[in-house]
Parts: C-alpha cells; sequence; structure tokens
C-alpha cells in the first residue's frame, strides 16, 4: 500500500512538473517585456522574474484547493495575464511603477468586490456559449505556439524547424506506442528530447544559470510604494474583467474534462482567489494573475484529472520562485520545442471547445450562426489593429478575441433562444 502511494505521488510529481513547463515560458516572458520596456536592470529583471514564479505557485495553491472562502477546485494553474501587459507599460512609463502596482492592488481589490456578481450570471454559458468561446481560445493561442516553433523571428532558420518538427514527432509516437502513465506524459517527454537534441546541436546556453544568484526572497514594494492614479485604476478594473471573462471559460472547460460541476459558490470562490492573487501582484510588485488556458490541454491530453499534480507544480513554481538558479534551468528549452508542445495543446483545447458544440441543436441554423459568429469574431479580432482609431480604454475589450468571443455569443445566444435553453 506504501509503495503504491509513493509511485502515486512519483507520478503526479512528473505530471506537475508538465504543467510547469508548459506554463513557465509564458510567465517569464511576461516580466521580460515589461523590464525591458521600462529600463530594468539585470538584478532588477532577475527579482521581477523569480518573484513572479513564486507568485505563480502561490495563485495556483490559492485556486487548486476547494475551501469554503477561496478556491475553484479544479486541475487549473495560474500565470501572468497576458493581456495586461500593454496597460502596465503605458501606466509604467507615464507614471512610474507606484502607479503600475497601485492599480493592480485597486483591480484585485475590485475582482474580490464583484465575484459573487460573476458567479450569479452563470446562466450566460450554456453549451454553445462555452464551447464556442473555449474552441476560439485554442484557435487564438495556435498562433503564438507557430512563433515560438519559429523562434519568434520573421525568417526562422533551419535548426528551429528540426527542433519544431522532432519534438511533435516524438510526441506523436509516444502517444501512439505507449500507454498509461507514459503516455500521459507525451508532453514532458517531448520537451525533454527536444532539448536533448538542441543540446546536441550547440543551441543551449547555461549563461541564464551562471548568472543567476542562489537565493532570493520576495519584498513588499520592491520597486515603489503603490501610487493610486484614478485613469490607471480604471485601465487595470478593465483588464480585470477582462480576465474574469477568460477565467470563466478555463473553469467551464476543465469543469467539462473532469466532470465536475460548478456551483455559484466555487465559480465566486475561484474568482475570489484569482482576485485575491492580483491584490498580492501589487503588494509584491508582479503582475495579475489568471487561469492559464495552455494547461487545459494538457489535462485533456495527459487524461489526468486529478488536482494532486497541481499542488506539486504550485510547489515546485514556489521553489524557483525562491532559487532563481533552478528557477533559470527552465529557462534552456528552445522556444522552437516549447512551441512544438503548446501546438498539440491548444489544438486540444479547440477540440475540447468543439467537443462541447455537439452537445448543441444545430437542427436549425440560428445556433450555427451563433457559433460561425462568435469563433470568427473572436479569431479575426484577436490582436487586431481594426479597431485602433477608437478610444483607448475600450480598446483591451474589443481587441481581445476571447472577450468579443465570449460577449458575441452571450448576446446572440440571448437574442436567438431566449424562449428555450440548448
Amino acid at each position: 500500500m506504501l509503495q503504491k502511494n509513493e509511485n502515486s505521488n512519483a507520478q503526479a510529481a512528473v505530471l506537475g512538473l508538465q504543467h510547469l513547463l508548459a506554463m513557465y515560458s509564458g510567465s517569464v516572458l511576461v516580466p521580460i517585456l515589461i523590464a525591458g520596456a521600462l529600463h530594468y536592470s539585470a538584478s532588477q529583471l532577475t527579482y521581477l522574474i523569480s518573484t513572479d514564479i513564486f507568485m505563480c505557485g502561490l495563485a495556483t495553491f490559492l485556486q487548486v484547493q476547494l475551501r469554503k472562502q477561496f478556491g475553484v477546485g479544479l486541475p487549473i494553474v495560474l500565470g501572468v495575464a497576458f493581456q495586461a501587459v500593454a496597460p502596465l507599460i503605458v501606466i509604467g512609463q507615464t507614471h512610474g511603477a507606484g502607479a503600475m502596482f497601485g492599480a493592480l492592488i485597486v483591480s484585485g481589490i475590485y475582482v474580490l468586490l464583484v465575484s459573487g456578481i460573476f458567479a450569479k450570471i452563470r446562466k450566460l454559458f450554456p453549451p454553445i456559449v462555452t464551447g464556442s468561446v473555449i474552441t476560439t481560445i485554442g484557435l487564438s493561442l495556435i498562433p503564438v505556439a507557430i512563433g515560438n516553433m519559429g523562434n519568434n523571428v520573421a525568417k526562422p532558420s533551419s535548426n528551429s524547424l528540426i527542433l519544431a518538427i522532432f519534438t511533435i514527432i516524438v510526441i506523436l509516437l509516444v502517444n501512439i506506442f505507449a500507454k498509461g502513465f507514459i503516455r500521459s506524459i507525451s508532453i514532458l517527454i517531448g520537451l525533454i528530447a527536444g532539448s536533448l537534441l538542441a543540446a546536441s546541436m550547440g543551441l543551449i546556453s547555461t549563461s541564464a544559470i551562471v548568472q543567476a544568484p542562489w537565493v532570493h526572497l520576495p519584498q513588499p514594494f520592491y520597486f515603489a510604494a503603490p501610487i493610486f492614479y484614478p485613469i490607471d485604476c480604471l485601465m487595470m478594473i478593465i483588464i480585470a474583467t477582462v480576465s474574469i471573462v477568460e477565467s470563466t471559460g478555463v473553469y467551464l472547460a476543465l469543469a467539462d474534462i473532469t466532470g465536475e460541476k460548478l456551483s455559484e459558490k466555487r465559480l465566486r470562490n475561484g474568482y475570489r482567489a484569482e482576485g485575491f492573487a492580483v491584490l498580492l501582484g501589487g503588494i509584491f510588485n508582479t503582475f495579475p494573475y489568471t487561469g492559464f488556458s495552455q494547461n487545459v490541454g494538457l489535462v485533456q491530453l495527459s487524461g489526468i484529472k486529478t488536482r494532486k499534480p497541481l499542488y506539486f507544480t504550485a510547489g515546485f513554481l514556489l521553489v524557483l520562485g525562491l532559487i532563481p538558479k533552478f528557477a533559470a534551468m527552465a529557462q534552456l528549452i528552445p522556444n522552437p520545442v516549447l512551441g512544438a508542445a503548446m501546438l498539440i495543446m491548444f489544438g486540444m483545447v479547440a477540440t475540447q471547445g468543439i467537443r462541447m458544440l455537439g452537445k448543441v441543436n444545430f437542427d436549425g441554423n440560428q445556433n450555427l450562426f451563433i457559433v460561425a459568429v462568435s469563433v470568427a469574431m473572436g479569431v479575426g479580432f484577436d490582436s487586431s489593429h481594426l479597431f485602433s482609431s477608437l478610444p483607448q480604454f475600450i480598446q483591451p475589450f474589443i481587441s481581445n478575441g476571447i472577450v468579443m468571443s465570449t460577449l458575441s455569443a452571450i448576446l446572440l445566444n440571448l437574442i436567438f433562444n431566449h424562449k428555450k435553453s440548448d
């Protein structure tokens, strides 16, 4: 019995590591972008990355739990909200770091206050809405994977293509020929195999590990004490609302995969956990945190639907955040290798959305029209410059494909199906 439990823990730990590797690059990219835009020093960037990773672990730990007041209790990973990057840079460049983190604190409090209200609108997300949104999430993330496969350059080298294709082939072969636990960690095996090939080609540098310090402790208000400008706070409240909408899609996707039922209380507690994580991000001078869509595909692909691996993920993130030399090791995975794994995972997210749409009655054209318009708007408007002439404060909404897909699906469903349910 003890041996079986030990094996279970070991397997959960490996699955937790797989979740960490799936989200780590994205979480590290955000502090690099913001630090570069605000001209932070190397030591400041090290602090920002390490504390960010630590806070991802803490936020994930809060969210995975199923407690009376906090936590949605699903196998979810929390990472940095990508949509916050541009607004934070604007605030930081205009009013300084204090205003940036002050606005984060306000937005975290806002999420805590409105969590109960958002939980009550659960009926606005029937299968036709959630299926459309989740399909959009997967499709809109695929270009990010493709960009990483090409090392995010205009003309990718042959080495990038070799690494990406090799990683995909390894993942596919593991899924074809392996069984059980080995198949469930196919993404991790692909990442390791791709990184080993990159090392044999001389494409991996260990300089990040050499330069990183051994120990790091998060400090409140490391960069600056909070300053509260109304317009900055309003901007981050908008971003927080966007994150809530995206997180709802992630919650519903995971609930569908795991067979869990989401009550108003669990939704409220999920929003509360995210709001508290955002508040802590402002206090410790990092970022807002939200449910990571890419890890939904990993849950689906691995077939492991329990929360246990995510506790290991949270623990690993906390450790990496305290020991920057270990945290730097995850930066060794080349972008093409990571992008190849992301491509498969994001495809799985889109497939999950399509599967949910299978529950919808398409006998008439109305539901078909709802899905067509919602997915088209979500994919088409994502990061689009179509609305660049409109006021700046509404652009985070209308240029976010997931939000546009959600709003259009909800609105069209209310118009066409207000007298019936799916």
